[in-house]
């Protein structure tokens, strides 16, 4: 069954492992039939800072003009993709903009009783991340900040279900070959997105 895809990236070289990655993993969707969007969020410019007060209140950011296109692209997905590097043990400030002011209340969750109900379910997602920390020193010192986008950010508060998570550590300590299978990895996971329902 065809689905539509929505691909988030942040990373502002497009000659880096995250662009070759987005390349990967876009094409593996095209090749299988899958309706595809890429939202560049650098080459989009978007505007990561988020603004309110007692005239723009953050419970009416759901209603913001500025970013209605990026909530009917949410809307069109059936599944979601987050490609971007780790940098100080956290995504890009523009990626995490993009959810402070996108992944509003009201649009993708809402609170019941003490506890949020996410209005996204039925939705899937990826996420892929690279860094270049050594393994021991990130398990020692450093939270997994795609496993915090995984968990709390989109099963818990929004409803999606997240069905893969790459992270594809040490990057500059790699060879090709091994870049080549990172590459390979993604490619076709988008080309087995049947298993979209199969959470890991």
């Amino acid at each position: 069954m065809k689905k539509n895809i929505l691909i988030v990236f942040a990373h502002p070289n497009h000659t880096s492992l995250n662009y070759e990655l987005l390349l990967k993993t876009k094409n593996g969707f095209i090749d299988e039939g899958h309706a595809v969007t890429v939202l560049d969020l650098y080459e989009e410019k978007f505007d990561p800072v988020l603004y309110f007060d007692e005239q723009h209140r953050r419970r009416d950011l759901q209603y913001l003009d500025e970013t209605k296109k990026y909530r009917e692209q949410i809307s069109w997905a059936d599944h979601l993709v987050f490609i971007f590097p780790i940098w100080w043990g956290a995504m890009p400030a523009i990626m995490k903009g993009y959810f402070d002011k996108v992944f509003t209340t009201g649009f993708c969750y809402n609170f019941k009783g003490l506890f949020p109900e996410g209005k996204l379910k039925g939705k899937t997602a990826s996420i892929i991340t690279t860094d270049d920390t050594l393994s021991l020193f990130r398990v020692v010192a450093l939270q997994d900040y795609g496993n915090v986008l995984k968990r709390q950010i989109l099963s818990i508060m929004t409803g999606v279900k997240v069905v893969k998570h790459f992270r594809f550590s040490y990057v500059k300590g790699r060879d090709q070959q091994k870049i080549n299978k990172w590459l390979n990895q993604c490619y076709q996971h988008a080309q087995h997105i049947k298993f979209i329902n199969q959470a890991i």
